[in-house]
Formats: structure tokens, C-alpha cells, sequence
């Protein structure tokens, strides 16, 4: 335990800090975006969104308009912050990649709808810290599953133990809601080839499951009599599946096997015309969701051997991660987009997504491979799996530029990027109002309620123009006055109206100018020479340790293992 806590918990270093967020507006750019030129048919989609800026930024920026609304999140982050972090100690390399995901994973919470998932594709390295931050988060309580993913082919013969899988964790935002709603997967061929029809039942083809279970229950200890005579009571430590009359009811429909003679132990008959598909398991191979190779053969395809993204992932792996976990219309979350595969599949399945992607591939890999799906010139990946032909679009999205940033003399205001609509905008997502200007009333920016309005403008306002605005807003109604100043010493008199200065009432509200949450290594401890840690080593011409060495050195301390007020599980 740690801080007098009294909960068990993952600690470490930096875990206490958290950013104050700004909610950025989101800027849309008309010519990046991209629609078909006509609809092909009732359900095509043309308001997702892809959003170009850093993603917890981004998805701060989604929180007021889209939390409890998204029904699927899928992400890839990084699986290690890599040669970033080639001078600092492990222990800081893990704290630092904690704090990255803790900050994205709380906001993604926030955004799921009750029945809603979020599946998280992780390697080994930090799939177990993962698991545990993901459960402070989410309640251990709902956690679904570690599902595998066999994702090569064959061994890596140059590793001792060749990594063929990924993991795929898999939480929900309420575990009831979300059992109630996951679907069952398509039988394949080869689970269909399993039933057979010995005894020419008319129902068609059946497999069958013993009829004995563990446990006892003594009105499920009767004695069976097969059609030969032969009887049978429960093994030692079982008992029948179901009472005795219900035994009987079953008998008498022909959904107990006794074996071809009559003899053998009972078993009760499923038939394959009754069963709606297969509940889905942990162990996904990659001849039902696919591999690294077929991935890259898709990226080969799509954007050229010499431009294929580095590390994507098969459309048949996400495939099934939408298909279990959504349905048509539903919201689709992505916010380490990549190469786009999870909007691409989202779209030919039918599903609404919204994707974020800092990287310069926004533009190189996934606007080109979102235009083809459009377009109809996609015909790899799940395209005739699913049948998808062509239609709907997305809006292109830049986060807007921070509300403040400092003058010449150090002070505060509002950046020259703002024009009045986009400070219209910001202030009423600062606020928690939501942005609706009217056509007919100049000083309706935005709602809160039906009756709760604010008015945004960088004026001056004096006594009479804010009479003018409480008698046009009137006593059953209400308005939130965000301005630049106000010459009135008693603002008493107009009871319907809140006045606030801006950027006074703001200041403190955020973390003003700062566009990158990605990596955090500025102020931190740097590592001891190595020199002074292996005995011996030469005092110059010695080069750093790699990764695999610093990680394989017995010195080298782990989160676990950091000194005490420092982090480290308790």
C-alpha cells in the first residue's frame, strides 16, 4: 500500500499527475474530407469523422458531445515507448507508458454506452501491467477476456521462444448489459461437418453431449433405463443434467441417444438447424481472423510495397471484434488510427466510426484508403466477404488551435486564430453548453436546457446594452454572458443573467498551449552513467547498453522494484 491507501492498487512514478485538459473545438477541412457523389441506397453513412491531432486531446474534444454514445472502442497503442527512452531507466519507461494510457483510458470509459466494449490489441511487454490498469479503471468486475490471436504463421527462429501471438484484452462498461448484447459467430464449415445423422432423425443433423453433470442434486439422482434394458445412475460426484420428468419429455421426442445398440450411456441431441451460431472463445487462430503476412499483403496492396504502413492489422481480425460487439449504425472508436483499418471495416460493415491519428499517415494511408473504400476501388480485405460495394463519406477534422495563448508581455488572451464563431464554440464546450447559434436571436450561442442560454463576444458591454439583453431573454429564461468586460457595479439588477469576463473566468481551467500529450521525458530523472554502474567499465568510449541488455541486467531495477515513495506495486 502507498499514500495510506488502503486499496490494491499499481502504482508509479508520475501516477498522480494528471493533465488539465483543454477541450478543443474541432476544425472541420472541407477539401480533405470526402463523400461518394451519390447515395447507394438508404444506409449509407456520411458523418464519420476523422480527426488529425494528438488523441487525448482529441478525444477531451469528443467527451462532451459523444460520451455514453460510442458501442465498440478498438485500439493499437504502441506496445513499448521504444528508443525514446534509449537514456532513462526502465521503471521510468513504464511509468512513463502508464500515465499515457491511464489519461486515454479514463476518457474512453467516459465515451462508452452501458453495453459498450473496449478492446485493447497488446503484446506480451505490457499486456500485464494493462490488465491491471485497465481493471482500477473499469472494475475487475468487467473484464471480459485475454482473448489470443495467433498472429504468425511460424516460429521466429531466431527468438527462444518465438511470440505467435498478441493479446486482445477486452473490457466492458457494465458486463451484464454488455453478455446481454454480444452476438453469437457464423458457424464455419468445419464446426457444421461435426453433425451427423446416424439414426435418420428428420430433425436433420445432430451432435451430442453427455447427459451427466457435476454435482449433485437429489432430483437429479434417478435411475435411467436404456431401450435395451441396460441401467444406468450418475457417476460418483454427478447427477442426470435435467429432473426426471424433463428426462422423460425428451426420451419421448427422440433427443436422447442411447448409443446404435441402445445400450450406452445417455446423451442428449443438438441439432444443427436449431443452433444460431457459435458463442465466441479466447483462442482466435489465424486461419479465422487472419495474420501479420496477410495484414501486410493487404497494406502491399492498398498503398504499394515502398509505402505499406509497418505494422497493420488483418480487416478480418477487426471484423470480428465489430461483428461480436455492434451492430448496424452503431459507433466505432479508434483513436491510434494507424493505417485506418479499423474506419475502413467499419464502414463496409455498416458501422458509424470515428478515427484519430497524429502521425503524417493521416494523410499518406488513411484518407487514400478511405477514398477507395468510398469510391468502391477497395476490393481486397473483407470487401466481398461482406459485400460491400461503394457509398457515404467522412468529414476531415484538425483540432483547434488552444483558446489562449501569451502576448508580448506575458499575459494571457485569446489567440488571434479565433474568429468570433470558433470562440463562440470553445466557450460554450468550456461551459458544458451545447453549440446551436440561432438564426434569429444573435445572442442564442448555445443551450444548456431548453430555457439556459450563453452569448459569447469580446465586447465591452455597458448597463443599458445588457437591460437590452435581460428584457429580451425575460424572466423565464436564462443566459450565461461571456464578454470581454462590463461597466456595471451591480449585476443584481438583472437577476436572468450571469456575467463572466473572459479569459478571466477561464484561466485556470486548463492547461493553456500545449498541443503534444504524447510522451512526457522533460524534468525527469536521468539515469547514472554507466560507468558508475557496471564496475570496472572504462570511464569514456563506452557505448550505452541496448534495450534487450538493460532489460536482461539484474541491476536494472523494475516497476515493481522501485524504492519506496518512488512507485511501485504494493
Amino acid at each position: 500500500m502507498a499514500n495510506g491507501k488502503t486499496k490494491l492498487e499499481l502504482t508509479w512514478i508520475g501516477k498522480d499527475n494528471r493533465p488539465k485538459l483543454e477541450p478543443r473545438i474541432l476544425v472541420e477541412d472541407t477539401a480533405k474530407s470526402h463523400h461518394a457523389p451519390f447515395r447507394t441506397g438508404k444506409n449509407d453513412i456520411f458523418d464519420n469523422r476523422l480527426i488529425f491531432g494528438d488523441n487525448l486531446l482529441a478525444l477531451k474534444a469528443l467527451e462532451q458531445e459523444f460520451a455514453g454514445k460510442i458501442k465498440c472502442i478498438y485500439i493499437d497503442p504502441p506496445y513499448n515507448t521504444g528508443s525514446a527512452f534509449t537514456h532513462y531507466d526502465d521503471g521510468i519507461e513504464h511509468s512513463l507508458w502508464l500515465s499515457l494510457m491511464r489519461d486515454r483510458l479514463e476518457l474512453l470509459r467516459r465515451l462508452l454506452i452501458k453495453d459498450g466494449s473496449l478492446w485493447i490489441t497488446i503484446d506480451d511487454n505490457e499486456c500485464h501491467y494493462l490488465k491491471v490498469l485497465c481493471d482500477e479503471i473499469f472494475g475487475r468486475n468487467n473484464f471480459v477476456a485475454n482473448v489470443v490471436w495467433q498472429k504468425r504463421i511460424q516460429p521466429d527462429m531466431r527468438a527462444t521462444i518465438g511470440a505467435g501471438h498478441d493479446h486482445i484484452l477486452v473490457f466492458s462498461k457494465d458486463l451484464s448489459a454488455f453478455k446481454s448484447n454480444i452476438k453469437l459467430l457464423e458457424q464455419t464449415d468445419e464446426q457444421s461437418n461435426r453433425y451427423k445423422n446416424p439414426d435418420n432423425d428428420p430433425r436433420g443433423p445432430w451432435v451430442s453431449a453427455d447427459f451427466m453433470a457435476k454435482g449433485y442434486r437429489p432430483n437429479q439422482m434417478y435411475e435411467i433405463v436404456t431401450p435395451s434394458v441396460k441401467k444406468y445412475v450418475p457417476r460418483p460426484g454427478s447427477c442426470w443434467r435435467n429432473v426426471e420428468p424433463v428426462y422423460k419429455q425428451l426420451v419421448e421426442e427422440a433427443r436422447i441417444w442411447f448409443g446404435k445398440d441402445g445400450s450406452s450411456v445417455p446423451r442428449k441431441k443438438t441439432y444443427l438447424s436449431e443452433i444460431e451460431g457459435m458463442a465466441a472463445w479466447s483462442w482466435w487462430p489465424n486461419a479465422d481472423v487472419g495474420h501479420n503476412q496477410e495484414a501486410k499483403k493487404e497494406s502491399n496492396a492498398l498503398f504499394g510495397v515502398e509505402n505499406a504502413f509497418e505494422t497493420p492489422k488483418p480487416e478480418r481480425l477487426i471484423r470480428r471484434i465489430i461483428y461480436l460487439s455492434t451492430n448496424p449504425g452503431d459507433l466505432v472508436l479508434d483513436s491510434f488510427a494507424g493505417s485506418g483499418t479499423t474506419g475502413a471495416v467499419a464502414h463496409k460493415m455498416g458501422r458509424r466510426w470515428i478515427m484519430v491519428e497524429l502521425g503524417e499517415h493521416c494523410h499518406t494511408h488513411i484518407i487514400p484508403r478511405l477514398k477507395k473504400v468510398i469510391d468502391g476501388e477497395d476490393k481486397g480485405g473483407i470487401t466481398e466477404a461482406v459485400g460491400w460495394k461503394a457509398g457515404g463519406g467522412f468529414r476531415y477534422y484538425r483540432l483547434g488551435p488552444s483558446l489562449l495563448q501569451k502576448d508580448e508581455f506575458g499575459n494571457w488572451v485569446i489567440s488571434k486564430e479565433y474568429n468570433p464563431a470558433m470562440l463562440a464554440e470553445a466557450m460554450c464546450k468550456l461551459e458544458g453548453f451545447t453549440y446551436a447559434p440561432s438564426d434569429t436571436a444573435y445572442w442564442r450561442h448555445g443551450h444548456s436546457t431548453e430555457t439556459d442560454f450563453i452569448y459569447v463576444t469580446t465586447q465591452t458591454l455597458t448597463r443599458e446594452q445588457l437591460q437590452k439583453l435581460s428584457d429580451e431573454v425575460g424572466e423565464s429564461r436564462s443566459l450565461l454572458i461571456m464578454c470581454g468586460a462590463f461597466r456595471v457595479k451591480n449585476l443584481d439588477e438583472f437577476p436572468n443573467l450571469t456575467v463572466k469576463k473572459i479569459p478571466k473566468a477561464v484561466l485556470n481551467r486548463c492547461e493553456w498551449g500545449k498541443d503534444d500529450y504524447s510522451l512526457e521525458i522533460q524534468n525527469l530523472p536521468m539515469k547514472a552513467p554507466e560507468e558508475d554502474i557496471v564496475a570496472g567499465a572504462p570511464a569514456t568510449g563506452k557505448k550505452p547498453r541496448s534495450k534487450a541488455e538493460r532489460r536482461a541486467s539484474v541491476q536494472q531495477p523494475s516497476l515493481f522494484d522501485l524504492p519506496a515513495g518512488k512507485g511501485g506495486a504494493k
